[in-house]
Order: C-alpha cells, then sequence, then structure tokens
C-alpha cells in the first residue's frame, strides 16, 4: 500500500463519514506501513488513536480492502513534538501488552496517577488529608470531603467548597483525589483549575476537535474543578460546561468545585449555572483562626526540622506569627520557612527577636493588609447575616445598620478610595459611602452597643 492509494481511501472514507468527522479525525491520520496483515497510522496523540480505532475501524478496514489489500487490523503510534520514535496505542482489535508506567516517587501517596487523559492537573503530594489540619473554621467542608472521599454512593451533586486565598480549599480538593484513587482504582478522576478546562475548549474549537473535548469531560466518574468563577462572563465556555454539568450529575457522577465565594456571589455567572451549583451541598472555608493557625505552624515545624537540622523554633515565635499574619496560611507557612532558613544560615536559634527582625516586611503588611472581602464576610458573620443581604438593596436596620458599619471599617482599615469601596458594596455611588461613614461616627458615639461590635469586629480584622 502507498501514500496514493492512501489517499484515494482518504477520499471514499470522507464521502462516508462526512465532512466534520473526517476534518477532526480521519485527515489528521499519517499513514506509515503495512505489514503482514497490520495497517500503521500515526496520530498526534493516544485519546486520538483510541477514538478513531473505535468509532471508524470498521469503515476504515473497509475501504482499505475494498482497494485490493488484506488488513486484518489496525495499529496506531503517537509521534511526540521532538519527533522521536513513535510509540504504539493498543488497539481493540488486536489486545496489547500495556507499556510499564513509571514507578511513583517514594514519596507519593500508595495510589496511581489521579490525572485523567493529558488535560489533569498534577497534584501535590503534600495535600492530603493526613496532612490537613482540622479547625472550627474549616471542619464542615473537612467532613464534606471526607464524606465524598470514601467513594460511595453520591450524597450530594456538586460539592461546592468557597472561600477566600490560601485557606485550603485546594488542598482537600486534592485530598480528595488521592483518597478517591486510593479506595477505587477503576476510577477515572479528573481535576484541573477553571482557567485549563477553559483552555482545552478553545483549543477543540480551534482544533474542531469538539467530539473528542466531549467525550474526555463526559467519560469521567469524578470531576474535580477548581477556581471555577474564572469561568464568569465567558458565554461559550458556561455553555458548555453547563452541558458538562448536567450530562455528569445525569450520569450520578460526582462533581466537586471550588470558588472564592458563594455560587450567588459570583459575578458574571449565568443564573442557570449559579442554580446548579446550589442544588448540591455548599460549603465555606472561613477565615482561619488563632487557634487554627497555631495548630498549623506547630504541624509544619516536624517537617521543617528535618529540612533544617539543628535549628530551634523558640518559646512564642510560633505564637506571634500565629496573631500577626491572620490572613493567608500560604504566607504563614512562607514565614516559617523564612524562619528556619534564617536560623540554618546563621546558626543560631531562632528566638522572638530574629523572628520580628527578620519578617519586618510581613509583619509590617499583615498590620494594614486587610482588604475589603474581609471585612465584608467578618460583618456578616458577626451579625449572623447573609453576605449576599450585606452587599444587596435591602434598607431594614437589619441589613442597613451592618452595612454601614462595614462601609465604615473599608473606610478606615483599607487604602481604597471612596469609588472603589463604593463598587464593591454593589455597585452604588461613593456618596452612599460618605453617608454610611458619616453616620457610624455619629452612632457610635450614641450607641455603646455600636462602638462595641466596632471594637470586636476591628480585633478580629487585626486592626486593633
Amino acid at each position: 500500500m502507498t501514500q496514493e492509494t492512501w489517499g484515494a481511501v482518504r477520499e471514499q472514507l470522507k464521502s462516508k463519514v462526512g465532512h466534520n468527522n473526517f476534518a477532526a479525525w480521519i485527515e489528521p491520520l499519517e499513514f506509515s506501513e503495512l505489514r503482514d496483515g497490520v495497517l500503521t497510522f500515526v496520530v498526534p496523540s493516544n485519546f486520538m488513536g483510541n477514538w478513531v480505532d473505535r468509532y471508524f475501524r470498521d469503515s476504515i478496514l473497509h475501504e482499505v480492502n475494498s482497494n485490493g489489500h488484506t488488513v486484518r487490523r489496525l495499529q496506531y503510534r503517537v509521534r511526540d513534538a521532538a519527533n522521536a520514535p513513535a510509540t504504539p496505542v493498543a488497539s481493540e482489535t488486536a489486545p496489547a501488552k500495556a507499556a510499564a508506567a513509571p514507578p511513583p516517587a517514594k514519596s507519593a501517596p500508595a495510589a496511581k496517577s489521579v490525572t485523567f487523559a493529558e488535560t489533569g492537573a498534577k497534584l501535590d503530594e503534600r495535600f492530603t488529608f493526613s496532612s490537613f489540619v482540622v479547625g472550627k473554621p474549616n471542619e464542615l467542608a473537612h467532613a464534606a470531603a471526607r464524606r465524598v472521599a470514601e467513594g460511595g454512593p453520591v450524597s450530594f451533586n456538586p460539592l461546592f467548597m468557597y472561600g477566600g486565598v490560601g485557606l485550603g480549599k485546594t488542598h482537600l480538593m486534592h485530598a480528595m483525589a488521592w483518597e478517591l484513587s486510593a479506595r477505587r482504582p477503576d476510577l477515572r478522576i479528573l481535576y484541573l483549575s477553571a482557567e485549563k478546562f477553559m483552555y482545552r475548549f478553545v483549543q477543540a474549537l480551534r482544533d474542531r476537535d469538539m467530539m473528542g473535548f466531549k467525550e474526555l469531560f463526559r467519560s469521567v466518574d469524578v470531576l474535580m474543578v477548581d477556581d471555577i468563577q474564572f469561568i464568569a462572563g465567558k458565554e461559550s465556555t458556561q455553555e458548555e460546561f453547563f452541558h458538562t454539568f448536567n450530562a455528569l450529575v445525569d450520569q450520578g457522577k460526582q462533581v466537586i468545585l471550588s470558588a472564592d465565594c458563594a455560587p450567588g456571589d459570583i459575578e458574571g455567572m449565568e443564573q442557570r449555572i449559579v442554580s446548579r451549583l446550589q442544588s448540591g451541598l455548599v460549603v465555606d472555608v472561613h477565615p482561619t483562626s488563632y487557634e487554627l493557625r497555631l495548630g498549623i505552624l506547630q504541624s509544619k515545624c516536624g517537617p521543617f526540622g528535618q529540612q533544617f537540622p539543628g535549628v530551634t523554633i523558640g518559646d512564642g515565635v510560633l505564637e506571634l506569627l500565629a496573631h500577626r499574619i491572620t490572613g493567608n496560611v500560604r504566607v504563614l507557612e512562607g514565614a516559617l520557612t523564612r524562619l528556619y532558613a534564617h536560623g540554618s544560615f546563621m546558626h543560631r536559634e531562632v528566638d522572638l527577636d530574629l523572628a520580628q527582625e527578620c519578617l519586618r516586611d510581613l509583619l509590617r503588611q499583615s498590620d494594614v493588609r486587610v482588604t475589603i472581602d474581609e471585612i465584608q464576610r467578618k460583618v456578616a458573620d458577626h451579625f449572623n447575616i447573609k453576605l449576599s443581604d450585606l452587599l444587596g438593596p435591602k434598607r431594614n436596620r437589619q441589613f442597613a445598620r451592618p452595612r454601614q458599619m462595614a462601609m465604615y471599617l473599608a473606610k478606615h482599615l483599607t487604602e481604597r478610595s471612596l469609588p472603589d469601596i463604593a463598587r464593591r458594596f454593589g455597585g452604588r455611588d461613593h456618596t452612599t459611602i460618605m453617608h454610611g461613614v458619616k453616620k457610624i461616627d455619629q452612632l457610635r458615639i450614641e450607641d455603646r452597643q455600636i462602638e462595641e461590635d466596632l471594637t470586636m469586629l476591628k480585633r478580629a480584622l487585626g486592626g486593633n
């Protein structure tokens, strides 16, 4: 068989399978050789080879044999980007030995790789349930994640976790993937970011490979998407995610999502998607408490002690970090790493003086880096109201007074301009912020309870 013969066969296939299928699946096939009844093609990826063999094998065999050649089966070989020797893809028509997978790293959990195809993100070996420190702010999210990770019948779908940066959402996502893989090695688990989902969608559109995209994402048993708020405002991506979500839920497959805020607070997200996201279990990963931050630091001291032998953390240092660095666990862990490294370089104990000198920049930032989001969340929690009500249009005192207090704190504890603060409070005018600040200034003199509430909120926000 020659290239010319394959060209003629391709034209016959084009009229048989249709233009779109031909462009997506037949045209990319490169004829390699025909030997001993085995016709070999070079394909761009394993996935394409498997798809072609599954859906177009019989058509290809029929047309090739009709042109005077005897072909019993097809074989596909993948050529990498560097044009290295192609690697074979097993065909369903003849069982083939699978290539041995590389052994996992010694430090990896005892589980298979839990990325599926070439789309999934690599999981962090450190992010397991055993390394997750549980406290009151995250105990509900941890319990829900544990329940899903048991791998039994789907109890709630989707599981939606939300919270600020560095509070443990991604850690729990990775922990669930590792645990599910260990308990149910048969599961197809796909973990990726929303940005990666959008990238794959755009790539499929560009390559005219939407069938492959749909097959990939709708054939998994567990779909895990991090930072789903990223697709807000992107209409085509939202459309495809909506249909993917529905297809998986209808099949009883588990969907796990995370975001930086609750479904109803994601600006630019279609209402029908918000409704689907709210149909399962929605759990909030709250900002950390002092006790939880201290527990996290204490849990890290063991591994860091092995990494930096001979370095001792003095009394009160962990307490200083837990008290002063309140917003982000990643920053907290980074500060501890810096202290251990500093003590190792200087060959001395890390006492309070060294900690304050070494972390002067972080401690100074922690005194002023209060965000409007943190203020709004703290105020809503303090008054036991929904964040959407705090930011919404309701004017009754139950919501208006906490809203004005949040505006007051945003004005005094952040460096944001009044128009910027106004935008963060539901797109209001800056004069509304001025009125709210003036009102609270007046009420704190007249109403002792207002002053006490402000004091408690400032302390909770680290504003003293």
